[in-house]
């Protein structure tokens, strides 16, 4: 059985400094992080769903355990996680939202009234080619970062289809931040959709990008499943 792991070589540590560009602490970290995203929960048990991800070594590097079904329902939301399970990033769905709007704030807030202040980024669904009918230069989802949503321009540009693993992030300047793409084990064999490969540039924080990646799974549902929970 093959591993699901990536081989390339790379390292990143998280910065919180509430913007979307960051500069690389270690000279030498100038490579692409690459990691392998499983969309299953790193709990087996029945009732959860989530995120697996590893590193370029194998390692267990972020998780999402979602319980939604549960407990708060689609008030709960979703909870980045490093691999040790502390909370990074609380991404709860936007009620009553018209563009399938998902706001993402710092920490773990659960139930709780997540208050504004905190709020690292919204990201809207723009309704065009989320489901593979749009243009690919097309952006299928928009970020804006920050507490305040007003401002015309985004900050991040999703292109492409998420759903067919398909798509690249890219910066309000339209610089490439990161792309998603089907895993291949070699150039014959490639993995299920399931497992995915997701490249980071340097400069752009981890977090930050695996948790656009987890909303776009919500607002790029596949048909007949549920948007807010799996």
């Amino acid at each position: 059985m093959s591993k699901i792991h990536p081989a390339a070589e790379n390292r990143y540590q998280y910065q919180d400094r509430g913007v979307h560009h960051h500069q690389v602490e270690d000279a030498h970290d100038i490579n692409p992080s690459v990691l392998t995203v499983w969309k299953r929960s790193s709990m087996s048990f029945q009732g959860t769903d989530g995120f697996t991800v590893f590193d370029n070594q194998g390692i267990l590097t972020f998780r999402v355990d979602n319980y939604s079904r549960k407990n708060c329902g689609i008030r709960k939301g979703l909870v980045l996680m490093d691999g040790a399970g502390r909370a990074l990033l609380t991404l709860k769905p936007q009620v009553l939202s018209m563009q399938d709007q998902w706001n993402a704030y710092r920490g773990d807030y659960g139930c709780a009234k997540s208050p504004k202040s905190s709020r690292v980024f919204t990201m809207r669904n723009t309704g065009s080619g989320l489901f593979g009918r749009g243009n690919k230069s097309e952006a299928t989802a928009e970020v804006f970062m920050g507490s305040e949503t007003t401002s015309p321009t985004p900050d991040f540009r999703i292109e492409g289809c998420f759903r067919r693993r398909n798509c690249k992030i890219r910066s309000s300047s339209g610089q490439l931040v990161a792309n998603v793409a089907r895993k291949r084990v070699n150039n014959t064999v490639m993995l299920g959709e399931d497992v995915f490969s997701l490249v980071v540039q340097p400069g752009f924080d981890r977090d930050l990008i695996m948790a656009f990646v987890i909303v776009l799974d919500r607002i790029c549902g596949k048909p007949l499943t549920p948007i807010l929970c799996s």
